[in-house]
């Protein structure tokens, strides 16, 4: 027997296959705090509970898991984020009361006005502050997958300014900075900060100021590839 002889009579039903799906947290900075976007699950099980976007792989639709994931926030949110990164796998016998069950996380910072026209158009999309998530009871693990994406989030403000994507594109420096305190959970010296950006040379002033009832604030925004700079050493240092 060669090769394709053998695939030809593969039978796959003589193995048993966990449920495989993909699932999406998805953060932004908006009124001040962190959130995440959240949808009220509306079948069993789970039915009503609050979770993270996602579903279940087409595999006549889908070439890879980035297919899956960018399809079920489209059709449960109507968001398209900026850029996706693989988060980490969960997996067991009691995530999900289904059975056996496997599911593939990404993660993302998005700015709140790029994607707010179509959040208040889907009815059981919202964003959710992350600290009323952790008081929540949601749906499956997602609270354990949120706090791993979080602390994820922790490790990306300290070395880069990949938290940018969470504001509009153009920002001042004190907001750039409150995020970036935000997600360490810390204070972080004003010149110190303001000093490690302009010398990696990561964002570019536009021209315009940011008017309101205080001082006008310079506005700027990312230069290409800024948010794939890493930091010698983290910003707490």
């Amino acid at each position: 027997m060669n090769e394709a002889q053998y695939l030809a009579n593969y039978d796959r039903s003589r193995y048993d296959s966990p449920l495989i799906t993909v699932d999406a947290a998805l953060f932004t900075f908006h009124e001040g705090q962190l959130k995440v976007l959240m949808v009220e699950r509306s079948n069993f099980p789970e039915k009503g509970k609050w979770a993270l976007p996602g579903g279940f792989i087409d595999m006549q639709q889908d070439q890879c898991l980035e297919d899956t994931v960018i399809r079920k926030l489209k059709e449960k949110t109507g968001v398209s984020p900026p850029y996706l990164e693989a988060l980490n796998t969960f997996g067991n016998a009691q995530r999900d009361k289904r059975g056996w069950s496997v599911t593939v996380c990404y993660s993302a910072l998005i700015a709140h006005q790029n994607c707010e026209s179509h959040i208040n158009t889907v009815a059981d999309a919202q964003w959710v502050g992350f600290d009323q998530l952790t008081r929540m009871d949601l749906a499956f693990d997602h609270l354990d997958i949120i706090h791993c994406a979080r602390e994820r989030l922790k490790q990306k403000a300290l070395y880069s300014i990949v938290p940018a994507y969470a504001l509009p594109e153009k920002f001042t420096l004190p907001e750039l900075q409150r995020l970036h305190e935000v997600l360490i959970g810390k204070a972080i010296q004003k010149k110190s900060f303001r000093r490690r950006i302009d010398q990696a040379g990561l964002v570019e002033d536009t021209g315009e100021k940011q008017v309101d009832a205080g001082r006008p604030a310079a506005l700027y925004r990312m230069k290409e590839n800024s948010g794939e700079y890493t930091f010698i050493r983290n910003l707490e240092s």
